[in-house]
Formats: structure tokens, sequence, C-alpha cells
């Protein structure tokens, strides 16, 4: 039933004895049930609100000797990915980015923003800024959907992705980042900002991605 269209996210399942009536079995066959799916995560309680459907979670994680494309870590919290593009253009490398990509002051740059979804739920918004003259051709077809980005430049381009250095903060959410993610405006986000190299420790992209704090949450993998 909860596989179903008939529950989403954030509904209130019917209470234990309407569950036994339309399910034919028992209470206490019908609480154990739902005890299991509060401890694996599916389902939530709340005192005031009752049970729900849980939101879903994606977890990043971080500290992995190669870095894994986002796509791959929404499919591996139990979610079903996809995304859309909301702009992609040209730019130039202003000092931050020429610093963190090590690229001289105006070397051409994609600047790719996109919204990311699990389950068609948004739970982050991101902007990519990627070395224009490695991936020439590079489009926003290209990463519409649940298309991974990664996997486009690995396997068009050869890229090796390798790791990324990262930094997590909280910051505020502006109008269209609260908009676009269901928040109040200027609510509390989880800001997260990564030089990803490949492996021969080349830069090529900069990230700036601000996440939903309640749908996504942050590890960090350590490794020898």
């Amino acid at each position: 039933m909860l596989q179903s269209a008939e529950f989403v996210p954030g509904d209130r399942i019917p209470s234990e004895r309407e569950l036994a009536e339309q399910l034919g079995i028992s209470r206490m066959t019908v609480r154990r049930a739902v005890n299991h799916l509060v401890d694996v995560g599916v389902l939530e309680r709340d005192s005031t609100t009752g049970t729900r459907v849980s939101q879903p979670k994606v977890q990043r994680v971080l500290g992995q000797e190669q870095l894994h494309s986002l796509t791959q870590m929404v499919a591996a919290s139990g979610g079903v990915p996809g995304g859309y593009v909301l702009s992609f253009e040209q730019t130039a490398a202003n000092g931050l980015l020429s610093e963190h990509l090590k690229v001289a002051l105006g070397t051409p740059l994609y600047k790719i923003k996109r919204v990311r979804l699990v389950d068609r739920i948004p739970f982050c918004v991101e902007t990519s800024f990627l070395l224009a003259q490695v991936f020439p051709d590079l489009s926003a077809a290209d990463m519409d959907g649940d298309h991974s980005l990664y996997q486009v430049l690995e396997q068009r381009y050869g890229l090796e992705i390798g790791v990324g250095e990262s930094a997590i903060s909280v910051g505020q959410a502006g109008t269209d980042e609260a908009t676009i993610l269901n928040l109040p405006e200027k609510a509390s986000v989880l800001v997260f900002r990564s030089t990803v190299q490949d492996r021969q420790g080349k830069a090529f992209e900069y990230l700036y991605s601000v996440n939903h704090p309640d749908l996504v949450t942050f590890s960090f993998n350590a490794h020898k």
C-alpha cells in the first residue's frame, strides 16, 4: 500500500484499527509492521499529527578515495534520482574561481545551475563551474532528468574523477532557492562547496550547492 501512489511523503497513514480493518489482519500485526517501518525510516511518528510517510533523505558521503556523483548517492540512499537544468551559460573565471580551479582570470567556463530531485522532490540547488576548453560541446541536454554529469564527462571525454576538497556550512536560502526547495525565505540551509579534481590532481569543477536541511545529510567516510 505504501509503495503505491496512494501515499506520498508527508501523508498521514490510517490508524492501526483502520489499517487492520482494510487489510483484514490483527491490530498486533499492523503495530509490528508499523514499528518496523518506523525503525527503517519509511514512516515517522509525530505526537501531534500521527504517523506519516517519511520524506526521502539523501546521504552525501564525503572523504571517499573516488568521488561519486550525486545521482549515484541518491540511488544508494534508496531514492529515485532526477533533476532539471535552470540555466546553462558560458562565463569567465573571476578571482574566486581562478583560485579554486588554478586557472588564469578570464578563463572560459561553463556555469550550470541545476535542481536535483529525489523521488521527484527538490532537495538541492546546485551550481557547477566547469572548464569549457576541457569539455567542448557540452550542453544542457546532457544533464536533464536522471542523467549524471560525471558519467557524461567520463564516457565522452575520458575523465577519470578523483577526489574533491570540500567544505560544509550553514547558510540562508535566497528567494529563488527557498521557492524551489519549498522553504521559507532566509530559512537555514546546508551549503556545500567543493573543488573536484581528476585522478592526476588537476581541478576541473568548482561546485556550490544549497541543500534542504530536512532532506540531506552529510557523512564523512575516513579511509587509509
